[in-house]
């Protein structure tokens, strides 16, 4: 009977391990990041910002704050620049808290660069402490979103858009 019972246990182990046996899942397939529109399509603009972002956000885990000004070629453009301006300098004027990210980005890299610029000119040293800030556009321009954002103690990245 001892036999038996053994018998028993050691095949009930046996099943109990070759059932809980774990499938290895497939590891996720990373798409390959986007790159820069080569015209003013907003729509693909939108896209391409969104995959940046979402490549950048690192540690960030409330939702981004992104900025998009439209191409030139746009007949609203002088509309939708004043409107960015407007947006960004009230915003960043009330404080942004740490755990926060906000990304710039448009086909008109230097005019975006004016708004962070403009933005950032009204924050306080020190104040924007976990706070990170994301520029995307052209190299020229992000030395002066750089010195502008640096010194509100925010972590800036820069993303070229190519």
């Amino acid at each position: 009977m001892k036999i038996a019972t053994r018998l028993l246990l050691a095949a009930c182990l046996v099943l109990t391990f070759a059932a809980c046996k774990k499938q290895e899942a497939a590891a996720p397939v990373e798409a390959a990041p986007l790159t820069a529109p080569a015209t003013a399509d907003d729509a693909a603009w939108k896209a391409y910002l969104q995959d940046v972002v979402s490549r950048n956000m690192g540690d960030i885990t409330n939702s981004p704050f992104v900025y998009y000004l439209t191409s030139q070629s746009n007949p609203k453009f002088e509309a939708d620049y004043k409107g960015q301006l407007d947006q960004v300098s009230n915003a960043l004027a009330r404080g942004i808290v740490g755990g926060n990210l906000i990304a710039f980005g448009s086909p008109e890299s230097a005019k975006m660069a004016d708004i962070a610029v403009a933005g950032f000119k009204a924050v306080p040293p020190d104040t924007m402490k976990k706070v990170k800030i994301i520029f995307i556009g052209q190299a020229a321009d992000s030395e002066r979103v750089k010195a502008a954002v640096t010194a509100t103690g925010a972590d800036y990245v820069f993303v070229e858009a190519k």
